[in-house]
């Protein structure tokens, strides 16, 4: 038996996903109907419910004038870990470039003793309460990244915990396995490699929980041809490859991402042309970090590039403690600001981009007819006040599923 879950009318617009050009699509003086959780119609109010009369629904929400967007999708997060690197940003601000930090015993190698040494519960916690974050900022699916354990059974525990939060948080959490994130103390890139594929590798398809697997192709952590072997061992056991490539120096991570077909490739900030014609003709999505860049006083990414060459752009967020930030608005903003983006084009890659960045085109990042209702309510009359009003959260409710999880009418 079918069921009105939810009616939210009277908005100012509501932004559906791109159009068939990869342009904005949304409608004005509008509402939403929910059934069942998923989108039943979305048009101009008096249309919407003629059909569908918000008496009739579980939640009636008079969006009163708002923006209703879809909830974002952050397709890069290094979101579970333990400790505290403030002190490294304060570094960073005197002059220490990222890769001193890391070659001292700082940076990731810092976070991984921090791990380590967590318990289980004490994880949880922390991820609950990132998730909690990024939902009251707008956030209904986002990518978190193992990789802070670089040994098979720190690994295993934090996948366990991201499935856990998953299961018990209303934010769907997609999990990516990155043992080959950071070379550990005590070895070599060419040695940890080997561990990474015969060792965790098959422990994790085991395992059953991750869907992506990531590696750091950077200058000084893992070659090309070493993160080749990591994906496509990663491809055998049954995940899809996701690439770190050109953060610091062009290192050929994007021609390897085109190469092996991967969802993504992330960063991205020193990429050339050959690179985005190579990531466009693959279908690979370019995912963009802004905040990276921001956090590091870093060139940003080349976005109109990107663009240019056709196909959906990601922006995500890229939270870590090295990149302190679980807001997709403040990113969208940062996209807009720092990398030249359109607020209309920063907001679709930060929906539908992420979305097909985690292979989820369809299924997140829009509010097209049958999509699931993941919904972000904006106390303002138009998207751009996301990136307009930057350093505030503009986001008031929260639908996931065309459930309120946040804001007005939450149980």
């Amino acid at each position: 038996m079918t069921e009105l879950t939810t009616v939210v009318h009277d908005a100012s617009e509501i932004v559906v996903g791109p159009d068939e050009n990869e342009a904005i699509e949304r409608h004005e003086n509008a509402a939403l109907a929910v059934v069942d959780g998923r989108v039943a119609a979305v048009g101009p109010t008096e249309t919407v419910t003629d059909e569908y009369p918000p008496g009739n629904a579980t939640h009636a929400i008079d969006a009163d004038g708002r923006s209703v967007l879809p909830g974002f999708v952050d397709s890069h997060t290094h979101g579970l870990f333990a400790g505290d690197r403030s002190d490294e940003f304060a570094a960073k601000l005197r002059g220490k470039e990222y890769q001193e930090i890391l070659a001292e015993g700082g940076g990731i190698l810092r976070t991984v003793r921090a791990v380590r040494e967590a318990s289980d519960e004490q994880l949880r916690s922390n991820l609950l309460g990132h998730l909690d974050t990024m939902l009251a900022h707008g956030t209904t699916t986002v990518e978190i990244k193992s990789g802070y354990g670089l040994d098979t059974e720190t690994e295993l525990r934090m996948l366990d915990v991201i499935q856990r939060a998953d299961e018990i948080h209303p934010v769907d959490v997609v999990a990516t396995f990155m043992g080959a994130h950071a070379v550990p103390e005590g070895t070599d890139a060419e040695a940890y490699t080997e561990r990474v594929v015969d060792d965790q590798l098959p422990a994790v398809a085991d395992q059953g929980i991750a869907e992506f697997c990531d590696v750091f192709c950077e200058e000084g952590v893992f070659s090309v041809a070493q993160s080749r072997r990591v994906l496509e061992a990663g491809m055998e056991a049954g995940l899809t490859p996701k690439v770190h490539a050109e953060e610091f120096v062009r290192l050929g991570g994007a021609q390897l991402a085109a190469d092996l077909g991967a969802a993504s490739a992330d960063h991205l900030l020193h990429a050339n042309d050959d690179d985005r014609v190579a990531l466009a003709e693959a279908g690979v999505t370019p995912v963009l970090l802004p905040g990276t860049a921001f956090s590091l006083g870093a060139e940003y990414a080349d976005a109109r590039a990107f663009l240019d060459e056709g196909g959906s752009v990601a922006v995500a967020t890229d939270f870590n403690p090295n990149c302190h930030s679980q807001s997709m608005g403040f990113a969208i903003a940062l996209a807009c600001v720092g990398m030249g983006m359109t607020p209309a084009e920063a907001l679709l890659a930060g929906t539908h981009g992420g979305a097909r960045a985690l292979d989820r085109a369809g299924e997140s990042g829009s509010l097209r007819k049958d999509a699931p209702a993941d919904v972000a309510i904006v106390d303002a009359p138009s998207h751009v006040h996301v990136p307009y009003n930057f350093g505030v959260n503009t986001v008031k409710t929260v639908l996931k599923n065309g459930e309120p999880v946040h804001g007005e009418g939450e149980s």
